[in-house]
């Protein structure tokens, strides 16, 4: 190598000053994400978890919440009617649990065991209404397809008499104008997420060899309340004052 990095290229110490940034005046317009709505959902969670192998005792249970789709859908809405938007929100909860398996030398005195881990996904999947916003979405503007002819004068095939006209359009001929709108997007950004859950063995069974009321399981049923706050966005063009 040409350059040792450890001693040509290490700086310990650099200065840095403030510079007057370069604004721009009068009343610009700029394009930034503008909150529509700011929302909580709760969901409800139900799932039956299976280890691998008998566990004894659950340690540790750590949770990562993550959205995977966040859609709005606006239906078209007629003149004084209230806006009813949908919120398509779906996702899953990690977790990752810790748990303590017996081995084989337990007896009437102790339980000895190590630590295992299991990482599992429990999905969620709901639609939330929204009834009012702070910020109106703009649009969606719909795609216009429309169609146009020409009139076009033919002679009448024999039995007509010869001084009437076909006046019609051309069969042969098609002819469209069509306006496509690419609209902006709403999207959400994840801001919290409150998790309450129960879970409760529904297998567990009396070590024959071990410490009195000790026992293992292999299967869980958990119920978990999700709470979730998103914000839901959407790039506007919007006017600014600047002094």
């Amino acid at each position: 190598m040409s350059i040792n990095f450890d001693e040509t290229a290490n700086v310990n110490e650099c200065d840095a000053r403030a510079v007057q940034p370069t604004l721009t005046g009068g009343n610009p317009i700029i394009k930034i994400p503008v909150l529509l709505q700011e929302v909580s959902v709760q969901l409800p969670l139900r799932a039956r978890i299976t280890f691998p192998e008998d566990v004894l005792e659950i340690k540790k249970i750590k949770k990562r919440v993550k959205l995977t789709q966040c859609r709005l859908l606006q239906p078209r809405i007629l003149s004084g009617e209230e806006p009813r938007a949908k919120l398509f929100l779906s996702g899953f909860v990690r977790k990752n649990i810790q748990y303590a398996t017996p081995t084989c030398h337990s007896d009437e005195d102790e339980v000895r065991s190590v630590i295992h881990s299991l990482t599992v996904d429990v999905p969620f999947d709901c639609v939330a209404e929204i009834t009012e916003f702070l910020t109106q979405p703009v649009g969606p503007f719909f795609n216009v397809r429309e169609e146009f002819d020409f009139l076009v004068e033919q002679p009448l095939p024999v039995g007509f008499p010869s001084k009437d006209r076909l006046m019609s359009t051309d069969l042969s001929q098609f002819h469209q104008q069509s306006v496509e709108f690419f609209n902006e997007q709403v999207f959400c950004e994840l801001v919290r997420a409150d998790i309450t859950q129960w879970d409760e063995a529904t297998d567990r069974k009396l070590l024959k060899n071990g410490p009195f009321e000790e026992g293992t399981f292999r299967n869980i049923v958990e119920k978990m309340v999700l709470d979730i706050t998103v914000k839901v966005l959407q790039n506007q063009q919007v006017r600014v004052d600047s002094l």
